[in-house]
């Protein structure tokens, strides 16, 4: 059956549609007035029927081919547990109007088809349906109930689209992150192997010339850069699963400072690293996670700025009472609408992408961290001028 009409028989005011529309259906269909008026009398009494004994009916009509004819069609479907018979008026009446009524029982609901044979003369086809189905695709509303009808079924037929591509988008993450995890897994065994093989190598170098020593020394480099984008594609997995795991202790926050920035004045020798440390503030931490934002967070800022400029480390104790660490640099800065995206997933700003690789992941797993540690993290910056990124950590009471 096409279906040119829906209505869901929920209250009174469906029974003038239901009315309406059929006698439409039927004048389009080029019935005489005394058929449609026959057609959209049976059409009420069943929908009346309907109405009275529950709130979820629902009325299609449309038109079916049969050999060379076709039929005019009205489909009530209405709860499994209801049952119609002749002791209710409207359902016997309605038998009476229409040359074939059928009543069926569906595996989830129950139904009741009313059918009207069209005569031949009247010359219908898939065009003429076509056009019929349109016409009421198109038809404005009949009254303000049926604005409203109308408008809250786009409403429910747009949540309900909605509700499906989110649930297609979350399979795509699900097996997205499947991926990346077995992924990572199988490619962090042959770079530790690799990187392992290279630092046995290096330290025979005394037997190696010094391009191979270069060499030796590239492939060092470069593998230590996968393994660290391998572990943050881990992290990002661990964070999507909700796997990412923390061993917290008890860390006097100046002394941990200070260590990380010793270790990152090595990484980073050709910046000016310097810290501004405040008062003894303990914290509970998990070292190893928070080493991961203190690096990610410096090598951005040595990443972003020119050589010899400065990248200063502060910490103090904010008006919340939490520990507050700064990290600023001199570098390119960053846009308003950058700011807003910064700590996305995967995030790169396009003018960046351009002149400085990354995945952008560096700055999601931190954010990822730190909220896990029940604090916060936020950037201010300048374009031009340089960024300072701050985060919170609750201290030990």
């Amino acid at each position: 059956m096409t279906v040119v009409v829906i209505i869901t028989l929920e209250n009174e005011m469906d029974l003038v549609l239901a009315h309406k529309r059929s006698m439409k259906v039927a004048e389009k269909v080029g019935l005489t007035t005394a058929t449609q008026t026959t057609f959209a009398t049976a059409v009420s009494e069943i929908a009346r029927t309907v109405i009275e004994h529950t709130n979820d009916g629902v009325l299609n009509i449309g038109l079916e081919q049969n050999k060379q004819r076709y039929t005019l069609i009205a489909s009530v479907s209405y709860g499994k547990d209801i049952r119609f018979n002749n002791g209710d008026a409207g359902y016997f009446y309605a038998q009476k109007l229409v040359p074939e009524f059928v009543q069926t029982e569906e595996t989830d609901h129950n139904k009741i088809d009313m059918k009207f044979g069209i005569p031949r003369s009247l010359k219908l086809d898939p065009s003429k349906i076509s056009g019929i189905k349109h016409f009421f695709g198109k038809e404005q509303p009949i009254n303000a109930y049926d604005e409203i009808k109308q408008r809250n079924a786009s409403l429910s037929q747009l949540a309900v689209q909605k509700e499906e591509e989110l649930r297609q988008s979350r399979i795509i993450d699900e097996k997205k992150t499947e991926f990346i995890s077995i992924a990572s897994h199988e490619i962090k065994t042959p770079i530790t192997i690799i990187k392992a093989y290279t630092q046995v190598a290096m330290g025979l170098s005394e037997q190696c010339s010094v391009q191979v020593k270069a060499i030796l020394e590239k492939v060092d480099t470069q593998t230590t850069k996968l393994m660290s984008l391998v572990q943050q594609l881990l992290d990002i997995s661990k964070i999507e699963n909700g796997n990412l795991q923390y061993i917290k202790e008890e860390v006097e926050l100046n002394g941990f400072v200070a260590e990380m920035a010793d270790i990152i004045r090595h990484i980073y020798p050709n910046h000016d690293i310097s810290t501004r440390l405040c008062d003894g503030l303990p914290v509970n931490i998990d070292r190893i996670r928070m080493e991961q934002v203190f690096s990610n967070l410096i090598g951005n800022a040595a990443k972003y700025s020119k050589k010899g400029t400065k990248i200063v480390i502060r910490c103090s104790k904010d008006i919340d009472g939490m520990a507050k660490i700064t990290v600023t640099d001199h570098g390119i800065g960053m846009s308003p609408a950058t700011m807003e995206l910064i700590f996305n997933k995967f995030y790169r700003d396009k003018d960046v992408i351009k002149t400085h690789s990354g995945l952008g992941m560096g700055l999601y797993v931190a954010s990822k961290i730190v909220a896990d540690h029940g604090g916060r993290i936020w950037v201010d910056s300048e374009d031009g001028k340089g960024s300072s990124f701050y985060f919170t950590i609750p201290l030990t009471s």
